[in-house]
């Protein structure tokens, strides 16, 4: 990084492609999680007012994976550019990894797995010590605690600030998202038409065509540090 030069904007959407290779497995994927539980019994809020119990044990299965995965290089790779560019990551994920990795810069679209909140106040929110958030956990108001998820049907609360953060954008990527889950597929609309986009993932992604699409067919653990060296290679003028 060079003292005194103002760094571009590198905004990055992330899915759950990029959490895949660290052991979280992925909804849409053959053999995931909507193949597993239908999504209207485990992520609405009318499947927490029927059965709250199988909601919990739904999410306490995904935490307790969490609790024992790690970052992988596609994480990593991210966060090391913050060295050379403003880094800011939107993610669809409910983990905690690009965190974990050092990402300084991280806008949860779908909520956060390792929190809990309120059912009264959904201003009061937790960070869980453990995986397991159970029936009788309250909040200081004495109301039960649900995971801190947006649901389907729910609105998505950071949207907004993930829009004007895409329009700011210098350079904006995507990884390991399908673009078919709306609002966030709607992010590549919000950005200039100048902006150079990345798109990394293994599949060929439904996006319109644009002269600055730079798609690289890799998974993320590759496909970022190839999009890195770019980068780098771009801002040192090779």
């Amino acid at each position: 990084m060079v003292v005194g030069v103002k760094m571009k904007k590198l905004v990055v959407l992330t899915g759950a492609g990029i959490s895949a290779e660290s052991g979280l497995k992925t909804f849409r994927d053959m053999g995931g999680l909507w193949e597993q539980y239908d999504v209207t019994e485990v992520a609405s809020p009318e499947a927490w007012r029927k059965n709250p119990e199988l909601v919990m044990r739904f999410y306490n299965e995904r935490r307790k994976v969490l609790f024992e995965a790690t970052p992988n290089a596609g994480h990593m790779a991210l966060a090391a550019l913050q060295e050379h560019f403003e880094v800011t990551v939107i993610t669809q994920n409910v983990d905690d990894l690009h965190e974990q990795a050092g990402s300084k810069s991280v806008v949860h679209l779908h909520g956060e797995l390792r929190k809990a909140q309120s059912t009264v106040d959904s201003r009061l929110v937790y960070t869980l010590k453990n995986w397991e958030l159970k029936m009788g956990d309250l909040c200081e108001k004495g109301s039960q605690l649900r995971p801190y998820i947006v649901w389907f049907g729910e609105p998505v609360p950071n949207m907004s600030m993930a829009a004007e953060l895409a329009k700011q954008a210098d350079i904006f990527a995507v990884i390991g998202t399908s673009l078919n889950v709306y609002p966030a597929a709607g992010l590549l609309d919000c950005i200039s038409r100048d902006v150079r986009v990345y798109l990394i993932d293994p599949n060929m992604l439904p996006v319109s065509a644009r002269k600055n699409f730079t798609f690289i067919k890799e998974y993320a653990s590759v496909g970022v540090s190839l999009m890195a060296k770019e980068l780098i290679d771009a801002l040192n003028g090779f």
